[in-house]
């Protein structure tokens, strides 16, 4: 029975939070300093001893919750993290109560179904045919997980003995230099080291430059060196713009160079019939990295990596584990092999919730309002004097500074966040530092960008 009042206390907080972010109570986020919240939530006295029940649980979650980024509040636009549908919550409710680590398909049997129909329905929606059984992904805790696991996919196919042997050392990656950090992190941890990160051409607005990729891929091999992969954008972090993945597909395909597709936010564009077209040539990746815990609304954290050759995750890893891996009855399939992680979560189980709570075409829905709201804000900030935008919004993403130099953006954007009215971040692009927007929350309508720029304006003024 306390159990289950104190989920009912926590429901009726977590329902309150939501409620009260939609309806813009309060300032988006509030920073009190660590060792205060740490003393507000009494965390050293609960943790020596014990009493997180019933009332004292109320007052915790009180607390809690007022210290917590309001992430379905109409003036966050900060991150690319959803506000998550809360049927997807639920189902991380569910994985945690039931704890099924399900990487082992002994370990959770019901995790690993939802899991390998998660990924059917995702390898579907990328344009590639039904696997038998399992096979052809994976869920990974992330995004930077994923790039790495799909790169060492690429890794065994052109270096099959670098598992025991180690990277040879003329390998090289391609990429955008809009590409994101996991990318060149990725490259450290396979041991190729930052230097063999390479930037491909790119055009005015930073996306591949197909028509000189094909010059670039020759130059390399001129030089000794073999392009492991190249990496396409689908959706890049800074402007969320789309790389031309046919082009660079057709030219990867003459070189015969595997093509990944980081499209960790963008991705989810091929939920919408209206905008999957930005995607055009994803089919001809070998493999595509995919968040759903950015625009398919599942909590974090949940990430999809996806082959095209069903068994090219097969060679991604090699190891032994005599108490996992032996001979024993196997009526599903054990993930473990295809993943860096031992001990997964149901993974599977948060996207699923957050798509057949509604059906997809909810979720394509939602994908096409927060692009038309990008467009429109920035068609406003455009006809704002002393603004400039950095490029036509093809995602959620929007990109623009006040006339002044970068530390000015930055400024401004430090006020924003100490005062918690608004909350946007910056990225750099361009060769300039801009303020951005991602356009995550339902709630948020043009208006809140109007408030945002008039607020904009009030502390330049301070300035």
């Amino acid at each position: 029975m306390t159990f289950r009042k104190d989920g009912e206390l926590v429901l009726d907080a977590l329902e309150g939070f939501a409620a009260g972010a939609q309806r813009r109570d309060g300032p988006v986020l509030e920073q009190p300093p660590l060792a205060q919240l740490s003393q507000d939530l009494d965390l050293v006295g609960l943790i020596r001893d014990g009493g997180l029940q019933g009332a004292r649980l109320k007052r915790f979650l009180g607390e809690y919750l007022a210290a917590s980024t309001k992430l379905g509040h109409p003036r966050y636009m900060a991150h690319q993290v959803a506000a998550p549908i809360p049927h997807s919550a639920l189902a991380a409710l569910i994985d945690g109560f039931t704890n099924n680590a399900m990487a082992i398909y002994e370990m959770g049997p019901a995790a690993a179904a939802v899991e390998a129909a998660v990924v059917a329905w995702m390898r579907e929606k990328v344009g590639w045919a039904p696997t038998k059984g399992a096979g052809g992904g994976v869920l990974t805790h992330g995004g930077s997980l994923a790039n790495l696991t799909a790169l060492l996919a690429a890794r065994a196919r052109i270096a099959p003995r670098a598992w025991e042997e180690g990277s040879p050392a003329d390998l090289v990656l391609v990429c955008s230099p809009a590409s994101h950090y996991s990318i060149a992190r990725a490259a450290g941890i396979m041991g190729l080291g930052q230097r063999a990160v390479r930037h491909a051409p790119a055009d005015e607005l930073g996306r591949m430059d197909h028509a000189k990729l094909s010059a670039f891929l020759t130059g390399l091999r001129d030089e000794g060196r073999t392009p492991l992969a190249v990496v396409a954008l689908a959706g890049s972090t800074a402007l969320g713009l789309y790389d031309p993945l046919r082009e660079i597909a057709m030219v990867c395909r003459d070189h015969g160079v595997w093509l990944h597709v980081d499209g960790a936010h963008g991705a989810s564009a091929l939920v919408s019939v209206r905008l999957r077209g930005l995607l055009d040539g994803i089919e001809l990746a070998q493999s595509v990295v995919w968040d759903a815990h950015k625009m398919l609304g599942s909590s974090t954290l949940c990430a999809a990596v996806l082959v095209a050759d069903a068994q090219a995750l097969d060679h991604a890893f090699s190891e032994e584990a005599s108490y996992l891996f032996h001979d024993k009855d196997q009526p599903g399939f054990d993930s473990i092999h295809w993943t860096v992680e031992c001990t997964k979560a149901a993974l599977g189980l948060k996207v699923f919730f957050s798509v057949a709570c509604e059906g997809e075409g909810a979720i394509a829905s939602t994908i096409e309002r927060q692009t038309d709201l990008a467009q429109a804000a920035a068609a406003l900030l455009r006809d704002k004097p002393g603004i400039e935008v950095a490029a036509l919004p093809q995602s959620n993403i929007v990109c623009f500074r006040l006339e002044g130099p970068d530390e000015l953006q930055l400024e401004l954007r430090r006020r924003l966040t100490r005062d918690g009215a608004f909350y946007i971040s910056t990225a750099e692009a361009l060769g300039k530092r801009w303020l951005r927007l991602a356009l995550m929350s339902p709630a948020t309508r043009i208006d809140d960008v109007d408030a945002l720029v008039g607020e904009l304006y009030r502390l330049r003024d301070e300035l």
